[in-house]
């Protein structure tokens, strides 16, 4: 008999690993529609617990009613320690935290009643209603400081006439001629409901606001109008007194606005801008002096995108920094000089925010969607551990890729490599592009209802998202490459991609496809016709396929001339035709399947119908299928429109593109769902 030695520790790990590996699965659609992610997060102001909320969809493919986004609200105290705080039926929003911290208020509609201000104690006890607004929701709010008031921006007041006209079928409406300009209302905060809030006036219409530290004023944000256009390009920070409702000082920055937070003494702002109207997207970290409004940018040209801001306590400003493909934690002092920055690691962080000492973010990985993660002792310490059944999905490795484009220009992506890594000859490639195209993909959580990622990977199929031309995340420079140059040398780049992929033997290049959704879908369409021959299949979302056409029916011609086209469509008509896909179609041998939301106003419904209709009558051997949803809009907001993307997507994929046969039939006109779904389907 043959005595052998005891298994070591590290033995005895690399045996529960094979067998973990022998039992892992790949991904499925079905994994898909219950993946669940940490949404808003709030850290109380002694620091000592992080309420936050978790963000998911019905599961329709187990059979529970269709419906969109449910947020629960959870309450953390530290490494695993989190526990629910209201009944699953209780889907909130605008989580915080009381000035003194004793209770969690989140805005909430209660049955029939409209949105409004709720709370909740910490140490225990039922909710209550703490403000609202009679006849209208509360979309957002803000504590005064020593917590005697709450201040609302609520919808506009019901026009009784009006809405007795519409009952009566006079329900017309004058395109952007009938603007509802939201209000502003102070309400006491007591043991009983104010019945009567205060109105403050308020310039124009404000979409958010934030209360200073002395309780006097507000800064919100405010343009013209409702129109997303103006939101665009009209946006300014406005200084208002809360006592009289005058505007005392407009930050007068000359494009796009996002993030903006209020110092703790109260003499500056931290916002998050574009450095001039041409400017793509906001991504320049700017302080901004209270008392005069004078600006100034804390980190223009360089070759990152800032993605969010908080203070601190003790003044300094923490910043989330997107270098790329990658992300850090940024400290700034008060002045503006950089304290300290913290590389993310495998992490990719989203959002930060502060209290009492703590400083907490929400941030995903390659491996898991978003989770609360609290900066401790140098590291990102993880608080919340959501869908532990992803220990069961086998994934393909995933990093960042740069690969050199015809000018000679490195452009950077990610890629998701099939698991167990691509054969000979390469595996089939799926690119699938972002829209915007001021917008990035980072090296962190890349599946969703229209993003292949790891289902694909499960499958056999390599998945590359590429940060092209006019990309964020890469500096000004970068992004503004695309103003005027439409399609070069933006999707240049992607045929770039493809080849390079293929010369490093990930890709099969007769077995290359491309899906995207908005400026995605636009990439799609025009890899489906222009460069037809480089891709074998196509899946285009809310995309557009006419720049001519797209100008009269969308949403933001403003926008698109100051940041994409840089021109007008009579300027060149000519030249607006030769980048609109539908001009290109006689070169198209690539089966095609387009969607759409049926209520899109950013990308009107027709720019995929009239792709369709051309398709159908130019090349009717080409496969081409065109699916609406009612119902939804730029992006699919509900559980089955979503699952039933999904499994659209996955099965064109699986017969034009792994198999490489263009001229395959169509496969059936609805998917199969399995036992146990209800109203799954794209009629919902």
């Amino acid at each position: 008999m043959t005595l052998r030695a005891p298994l070591t520790a590290a033995a005895l790990l690399a045996t529960a690993s094979l067998a973990a590996q022998a039992q892992a699965r790949p991904m499925t659609p079905e994994d898909v529609a219950q993946l669940e992610s940490v949404g808003t997060i709030a850290v109380s102001p002694d620091g000592s617990r992080i309420a936050y909320t978790t963000a998911s969809l019905p599961d329709v493919t187990d059979g529970e009613e269709n419906g969109t986004t449910q947020q629960q609200l959870k309450l953390a105290y530290g490494p695993s320690n989190a526990r629910d705080f209201l009944p699953d039926d209780i889907s909130v929003s605008g989580v915080t935290f009381s000035p003194d911290g004793r209770m969690v208020s989140f805005t909430w509609a209660d049955e029939d009643e409209k949105t409004a201000v709720w709370g909740i104690p910490v140490d225990g006890g039922a909710q209550r209603k703490l403000a609202a607004v009679e006849g209208a929701a509360v979309r957002s709010y803000a504590w005064s400081p020593d917590g005697s008031t709450i201040w609302m921006l609520a919808g506009a007041e019901e026009d009784k006439a009006r809405t007795k006209q519409a009952k009566a079928g006079f329900n017309s409406v004058v395109y952007e001629e009938e603007a509802k300009l939201t209000r502003l209302f102070s309400a006491r905060v007591g043991a009983e409901i104010d019945a009567e809030p205060k109105p403050v006036a308020i310039p124009g219409y404000v979409s958010a606001f934030k209360v200073a530290p002395d309780g006097r004023h507000a800064v919100v944000d405010s343009a013209p109008t409702p129109q997303i256009d103006d939101a665009y390009t009209a946006k300014r920070a406005h200084v208002l007194d809360l006592t009289n409702g005058k505007v005392v000082r407009i930050v007068e920055t000359p494009g796009k606005l996002g993030d903006i937070e209020i110092s703790p003494d109260g003499a500056q702002l931290s916002m998050i801008a574009g450095v001039d109207m041409n400017d793509p997207a906001a991504t320049t970290l700017h302080l901004v002096d209270v008392a005069t409004g004078a600006y100034r940018a804390l980190n223009a040209g360089a070759p990152e995108a800032a993605v969010d801001a908080e203070w601190l306590a003790d003044g300094r400003l923490a910043a989330v920094i997107h270098k790329g493909a990658q992300s850090a934690l940024r400290i700034y002092n008060g002045d503006g000089s950089v304290a300290e920055e913290h590389d993310g690691g495998a992490l990719i962080l989203t959002s930060v925010e502060a209290g009492g000492g703590t400083l907490a973010v929400e941030a995903n990985s390659p491996r898991h969607p978003g989770e609360l993660f609290v900066w401790n002792d140098g590291a990102f310490q993880r608080w919340t551990q959501h869908n532990a059944w992803l220990s069961e999905i086998d994934f393909g490795e995933q990093r960042a890729f740069t690969y050199t484009a015809r000018d000679g220009q490195e452009v950077e992506g990610v890629l998701i490599e099939p698991v167990g890594g691509a054969p000979r000859g390469g595996a089939p490639l799926i690119l699938n592009v972002h829209g915007g195209p001021e917008a990035h993909d980072s090296n962190g959580w890349q599946t969703a209802y229209s993003k292949p990622g790891q289902v694909a990977a499960g499958q056999g199929y390599a998945v590359f998202l590429p940060n092209y031309r006019g990309s964020t995340g890469y500096g000004t420079a970068f992004s503004k490459q695309h103003t005027g140059n439409y399609t070069d040398p933006e999707f240049t780049d992607l045929v770039d991609a493809k080849r390079a992929l293929v010369a490093a033997g990930i890709a099969d290049a007769d077995r290359t496809g491309v899906t995207g959704g908005s400026y995605g879908g636009y990439a799609t369409a025009w890899s489906s016709t222009r460069w037809s021959e480089e891709f074998a299949a196509g899946v285009m979302f809310v995309g557009i396929s006419n720049q001519v056409s797209k100008f009269g029916t969308g949403d933001i011609p403003y926008e698109m001339y100051n940041v994409h086209s840089g021109k007008w469509p009579w300027d060149d008509w000519m030249a607006m035709l030769e980048v609109s896909p539908i001009f290109h179609v006689d070169k198209a041998s690539t089966p095609l399947l387009i969607m759409h939301g049926e209520e899109d106003t950013r990308v009107d419904p027709g720019q995929s119908l009239e792709l369709y209709r051309a398709m159908k009558i130019r090349k009717p051997d080409v496969p081409v299928r065109l699916v609406f949803y009612p119902g939804e809009g730029h992006g699919n907001q509900k559980a089955a429109a979503r699952y039933d993307y999904n499994l659209r997507m996955m099965r064109w994929f699986d017969t034009y593109l792994k198999t490489g046969d263009r001229d395959a039939p169509l496969p059936a006109e609805r998917p199969v769902l399995p036992a146990g779904t209800t109203g799954a389907s794209s009629d919902d």
